[in-house]
């Protein structure tokens, strides 16, 4: 599964997420799109297909503009409204780039004062071929439900919603941009051309407000199939249940489903699949995670009503296209550079395996910038999980020291790729080498693995480094027989951090795990809360949006342990549990994909930092040698400067000038104590 990117707020004039100490932030007069959740729309149900007369008076339907097609983007306007307006060089542009490329074009305008010679007039200025309605009556509007007079919708031949939101970022209310950072509409139409579907498949779409009217209940229908179920099953479970797919079985067919009813039936009523294990965030009435595979509540509905109910297949006419599967190896493209582990691994049949930990040379003679990652197991169905971490040469240069205690790369099954927007990238260093950590599950059948690691460069620097740290403690013990045991792992926040996303990991006595973020006053907020802690799906929670952690506030990472007999995954349940990278060990980290706003990647650290982002320890703190310029191993307050003089001051427990390793140390320890870790 392509995990979806992050949308690049922090270069734009829009509100972010954040917290402040004391008093909340007042909420911001911009707005501009943010990617949705696929679950949080209609995206990927068949669309009904009305009938449209344009302003020309000639009659057709959604279907029948589609014929011949690829797909059919229908774009709501209005010469009225500003920011449709604005968008309108930017919808030719984009005519014209598909106008030989399989896509019909609908232009409906649902606001009824509009006159006929003002959206004539709209549509000669920019030169707009596609077929144009004036939906004063709000019939095109209400059948898609749309919100706004600048939103679009990507609609293939078999009547599926492929897409719905912004044409791009470049407008919205209360800012302009010079130029996208991204063009939501153009990859949707390139995704759908190409047989594939778009990285981000729904946004909002800020313009002028459509009041729809009120909606009656329609009468309940039969749930079938190709109406409805196998929809379902393509948006939520195919990524990995699909023939050659890492699932145990397809889910392609209704023969598929009807065969494996029982099993699905348990698994969504669980809560087991599709795996998605964020808790909903209280008074927040939409998910903040753009890769939330979670089921809505009509689709669970639907499907269970299905499974239960005879299992109808309905009019094949309403079938959806089949998904198709990318016939390269690589989903991100043809690699720039790909890693292979240096041997094969023998997997056995059965039992279970340890952590095989192998390293790969990168052979790198500068740093290079990595735009995106892909992980590629061979034995996929064997493959629990991968963790890959940069070696880099210590200051002599004569052995190699972790980079940080933070992944690189990641892969767990139906999630292996990372790919960051234009500006976005992560740093692999000059001469570094990459130590693939390799988890397998034997499944009954013996094999051997050889994981590779793919990876595509950026042209140019990027503007914005995305880095990895962890709230994590390498001092829990658990004790015997415990069934909610809890731990604390803290990571201070030196500097204005935006948060993009977090992966917990544990072992198999895991069993919740909730990150806050804490001010200064010590008020709390839920950033992520996983009730239901699973090692079997070590998941990375992608936020739409990066949320701001200020300067001087702190990430708390809580995790609750179950030692005890009632855990049937419990190796031991007489045995006290501390860290170790084994499994029959346990850990506490608290992962944290982020930027740093005010950083200038071009001048990148050097490739002999060996502890860039070293938490604890012998570190400095997550600044670390960033602020010891001269490399004594402790902070003057020249070296802090200005922005963080109050820190400097805070941390310097003997009021010599300088912050040291062991000041750093126990201000972290006061937290931890003060917070009952």
């Amino acid at each position: 599964m392509i995990i979806p990117a992050f949308r690049p707020a922090v270069l734009l004039a829009s509100a972010v997420i954040t917290f402040m100490s004391g008093a909340g932030a007042a909420e911001s007069l911009t707005e501009q799109p943010r990617p949705l959740a696929r679950s949080e729309t209609n995206v990927g149900r068949m669309m009904p297909d009305i009938r449209v007369t344009d302003i020309d008076e000639r009659t057709s339907s959604l279907k029948a503009l589609a014929a011949n097609h690829k797909a059919l983007a229908v774009v709501f306007t209005s010469p009225t409204c500003p920011l449709s307006a604005k968008l309108m060089p930017t919808l030719a542009a984009v005519e014209q780039e598909f106008a030989g490329g399989g896509v019909a074009f609908l232009y409906v305008n649902p606001t009824a004062t509009d006159s006929l010679t003002a959206i004539r007039g709209a549509v000669k200025q920019h030169g707009l071929k596609g077929a144009v309605v004036h939906d004063g009556n709000l019939a095109v509007a209400t059948a898609l439900n749309a919100s706004s007079t600048t939103e679009s919708f990507v609609i293939d031949t078999a009547g599926t919603l492929i897409y719905r939101g912004a044409v791009d970022d470049q407008y919205g209310i209360g800012y302009a941009q010079d130029a996208p950072r991204n063009e939501w509409l153009r990859d949707a139409l390139r995704a759908v051309t190409a047989g594939q579907r778009p990285r981000i498949a729904a946004t909002t779409a800020p313009g002028c407000a459509i009041a729809l009217p009120e909606k009656k209940a329609p009468a309940a229908a039969a749930v079938t199939w190709h109406g409805r179920v196998s929809r379902i099953v393509q948006a939520n479970c195919q990524d990995c249940h699909r023939k050659d797919g890492i699932a145990p079985f397809p889910l392609e067919t209704i023969a598929d489903a009807a065969a494996h009813a029982g099993m699905i039936k348990k698994a969504v009523t669980k809560g087991i699949m599709p795996p998605w294990f964020a808790a909903p965030q209280e008074g927040v009435s939409h998910s903040p995670f753009s890769n939330d595979r979670s089921l809505t509540a009509a689709d669970r509905a639907d499907l269970l009503a299905w499974l239960e109910g005879g299992r109808p297949a309905g009019n094949p006419a309403e079938a959806p296209l089949p998904r198709q599967w990318p016939d390269a190896e690589w989903a991100i493209g043809k690699p720039d550079a790909i890693y292979e582990i240096p041997r094969s691994v023998d997997v056995k049949a059965t039992g279970k395996m340890g952590y095989v930990n192998l390293q790969v040379e990168t052979g790198l003679t500068e740093d290079r910038w990595v735009q995106a990652i892909e992980v590629l197991p061979t034995a996929r169905a064997q493959v629990h999980h991968v963790l890959i971490f940069t070696m880099v040469p210590d200051k002599d240069g004569r052995r190699r020291v972790r980079d940080g205690n933070n992944f690189f790369a990641a892969y767990v099954p139906g999630s292996n790729i990372l790919q960051y927007p234009a500006g976005y990238a992560k740093r692999l260093p000059k001469g570094a080498v990459l130590h693939f950590q390799l988890h397998y599950t034997p499944t009954g059948t013996a094999t051997t693995d050889r994981t590779r690691l793919g990876v595509v460069f950026a042209k140019q620097p990027p503007r914005y480094e995305v880095q990895v740290a962890a709230a994590g403690n390498h001092q829990i013990r658990i004790p015997p027989g415990a069934e909610n045991h809890q731990e604390k792992g803290i990571l201070p926040v030196l500097f204005n951090a935006q948060i993009i996303a977090f992966m917990p990991h544990m072992h198999v006595r895991g069993k919740s795990f909730r990150y806050e973020l804490v001010g200064l006053d010590n008020s709390r907020r839920t950033l992520l809360d996983v009730p239901r802690y699973d090692f079997n799906w070590q998941l990375l929670y992608r936020l739409a949006e990066p949320l701001m952690a200020p300067l001087g506030s702190r990430i708390e990472a809580t995790a609750v342990f179950d030692n005890s007999p009632n855990n049937p995954a419990n190796p031991d349940p007489t045995k006290t549990v501390r860290w170790g990278e084994q499994t029959d060990n346990e850990m506490l980290l608290g992962y944290i994909e982020y930027v740093n706003p005010a950083e200038n990647p071009s001048l990148a650290r050097a490739a002999s930092d060996p502890e860039p982002l070293r938490l604890t320890g012998k570190s400095l703190g997550i600044l670390g040698k960033r602020l010891d310029k001269d490399g004594d191993g402790r902070i003057s307050k020249d070296e802090a400067g200005s922005s963080f003089a109050k820190l400097h001051a805070q941390l310097d427990a003997n009021a010599d000038g300088f912050v040291t390793a062991d000041e750093s140390r126990d201000a972290l320890r006061r937290q931890t104590e003060k917070s009952g870790g």
